[in-house]
């Protein structure tokens, strides 16, 4: 193996490292967001649970995509497979949270107070911008299109944190009922630009 060879293999483990970790946190994370918000009715933390998920779906085809980088056919058809997929399901995530929560300020329906999810949230605006700067040095080393949108919506989830957390900061603390539904709906635009992103990032991927 060349020199280069050695570097980019080298690049691969390290990134196989970093996607695992992130799989399990987010695993962890959005069991735990999915059951908090169910308890608590929270559609802001339902949501940053789904997106959870959804960040497992993403780490899974990331991982995928780094144990097909020694094929660049299968490498090209990784690409453009898992762009399409996040992508999709991006934009269902945010059609979901803004009917809930348009629904929840008509009706107004108010949320509970959920100590679990703002801890869970506060540990997510810590970790999630760690692991995005990690993830995202290692997609640009490698020029990958797909590793870069994997990187991308690690960073989401940390905004989408920061969001989170300040609806239910404020229905704990003041009592703003509509504090979460409001963040929910903060984190739509967000969510759907990846998504859009994501479809039409398949067609132009640096991989392809």
């Amino acid at each position: 193996m060349t020199a280069s060879g050695q570097t980019r293999a080298m690049l691969v483990r390290r990134g196989e490292r970093l996607t695992m970790l992130t799989l399990a946190y987010n695993t962890l994370e959005g069991v735990a967001s999915l059951v908090a918000g169910a308890f608590a009715g929270s559609i802001s933390l339902i949501g940053f649970g789904a997106d959870s998920v959804i960040e497992v779906v993403s780490s899974i085809a990331a991982l995928w995509r780094l144990r097909a980088d020694v094929d660049e056919q299968r490498r090209v058809l990784i690409e453009r497979r898992t762009l399409r997929l996040i992508g999709a399901t991006f934009l269902a995530l945010a059609l979901y949270i803004l009917i809930e929560a348009a629904h929840s300020l008509f009706t107004r329906e108010a949320s509970e107070r959920s100590v679990v999810g703002i801890f869970i949230a506060g540990a997510s605006v810590v970790i999630m911008p760690i692991l995005a700067r990690a993830k995202r040095r290692i997609a640009i080393a490698l020029d990958s299109r797909a590793l870069a949108a994997d990187a991308m919506q690690t960073s989401l989830c940390a905004w989408l944190s920061w969001i989170v957390l300040g609806g239910l900061v404020l229905n704990a603390t003041l009592g703003w009922w509509w504090a979460d539904p409001i963040a929910g709906i903060c984190m739509t635009p967000i969510i759907a630009r990846e998504g859009i992103e994501g479809l039409r990032g398949q067609r132009d991927c640096a991989d392809c």
